[in-house]
């Protein structure tokens, strides 16, 4: 869900001044648990977003709750990555993610296109019992 977009201030991923700049607020993480992605309304120095960081930070929290579950999953602990479908369909997000970072000329402000592919090499191809570093 985001609030109504703004058109006058700075975004606060690459400091444009041209808006309209939008502030997310409830949603879902990739995994489709429920968390406040930036800050309540009562925040009084809300994170504003131009149309690019915005979609940017949308895939800054799915690769980080990716590798967030990796993690777990290395360490031996309960993961979201256990289950074979989450696991392909990590391996995907995290390949469109780069893709997507590839295609900006500016690269992205806010996640950066190595961790992500670093990320995309450790993954497993399938579930096994361990997880090589």
């Amino acid at each position: 869900m985001e609030t109504n977009p703004v058109s006058v201030g700075r975004c606060d991923g690459c400091e444009t001044d041209r808006g309209p700049f939008v502030k997310l607020s409830l949603g879902k993480d990739f995994f489709g648990r429920s968390y406040d992605r930036l800050s309540p309304s009562s925040d009084q120095s809300p994170k504003w977003y131009c149309e690019s960081c915005s979609m940017h930070k949308n895939l800054q929290r799915d690769f980080r709750d990716i590798k967030a579950e990796f993690e777990k999953l290395h360490a031996g602990q309960p993961s979201e990555l256990s289950a074979p479908e989450r696991l392909q369909r990590s391996r995907l997000r995290l390949r469109e993610i780069a893709a997507v970072l590839a295609g900006q000329a500016s690269g992205s402000h806010l996640i950066d296109a190595d961790a992500v592919n670093t990320l995309i090499g450790r993954m497993p191809e399938s579930r096994a019992p361990s997880v090589t570093a």
